[in-house]
């Protein structure tokens, strides 16, 4: 048997009996033949120090992992943001690209009805205005003709009028000459002036 394996068997009794004094010796005995600077071969068997060599790993692997799943997290993160910006980027476009086309449509829309509304009201009132021409040259006419009869009838007055003025005065003539007539005949005597008036009043 080697003096190094001698040296580590009697080393790991001594650990675990804890007994100080043998295993100060086994490291004396230990560095005067191998050196100082071997001891940590020697110092690894004992169970303090692998327990602490054991948390000592352990916590630089859960360090080192922490920092990888750190670092993944990063980069995960990273990524989503990326990916969600890259998204909403999209998203963003294709809703203005969606509003645009939606506020194209109903300007188009908008424009098309403003128009069809205002040629129905042109159409609308032209008919009516052709209506009220037409309308009004009837009034016109019928005023017209109104006052064509009137005009007639105010003729015809003037006619019936002056043919009975005429009448008037031929009658104004026969009066006048029966009554020079009547006053060519010769005076009764005054005796017989009132039996004359009598007769002339039963005559009447």
């Amino acid at each position: 048997m080697l003096l190094k394996n001698h040296l580590i068997e009697v080393f790991k009794k001594a650990s675990s009996e804890n007994n100080i004094l043998l295993k100060e010796n086994i490291v004396l005995k230990w560095v005067h033949r191998f050196g100082i600077d071997s001891l940590n071969d020697l110092l690894i068997h004992t169970p303090a120090l692998r327990e602490y060599q054991h948390e000592e790993e352990n916590q630089e692997q859960t360090t080192l992992m922490s920092e990888v799943d750190e670092a993944e997290n990063q980069e995960q993160t990273t990524l989503m943001s990326e990916v969600d910006e890259a998204e909403n980027q999209e998203q963003t476009t294709l809703m203005s690209e969606v509003d645009e086309a939606e506020n194209q449509e109903q300007t188009t829309l908008m424009s098309e009805v403003d128009e069809a509304e205002n040629q129905e009201q042109t159409t609308l009132m032209s008919e009516v205005d052709e209506a009220e021409n037409q309308e009004q040259t009837k009034l016109h006419s019928s005023k017209t003709f109104e006052n064509k009869e009137e005009t007639k009838l105010e003729l015809n007055r003037l006619k019936t009028s002056i043919s009975d003025g005429i009448f008037s005065k031929d009658q104004n003539f026969n009066n006048i000459k029966q009554l020079s007539d009547n006053q060519k005949l010769p005076l009764p005597n005054i005796k017989n002036l009132r039996k004359w008036i009598n007769k002339d009043k039963k005559a009447s």
